[in-house]
């Protein structure tokens, strides 16, 4: 997934909007930034991969920000369904 793709999809930012994403299985796919701790991240990725979503890591922190419409950092955003 591009960030082009991010931008013109319904999505959510921030970790903690991404995991209730996650539990609400409204996310079809995840992006988290490449520059994230692992620590923070693996959480995340470990529950993409068992509910079969994609996850892409192409992307700084800055980048997913600024791609999200934000003027500070985002570690994760989720693409949600369309409805």
């Amino acid at each position: 997934m591009t960030l082009e793709e991010l931008r013109k999809s319904a999505f959510v930012v921030g970790m903690k909007e991404t995991e209730r994403a996650l539990e609400r299985g409204e996310a079809v796919h995840v992006l988290i930034g490449s520059d994230c701790d692992v620590r923070v991240s693996a959480p995340i990725t470990e529950r993409c991969r068992t509910a079969g979503i994609p996850v892409t890591s192409s992307f700084t922190k800055k980048e997913l920000g600024k791609a999200c419409g934000i003027k500070v950092k985002a570690a994760a955003a989720a693409v949600l369904k369309s409805r």
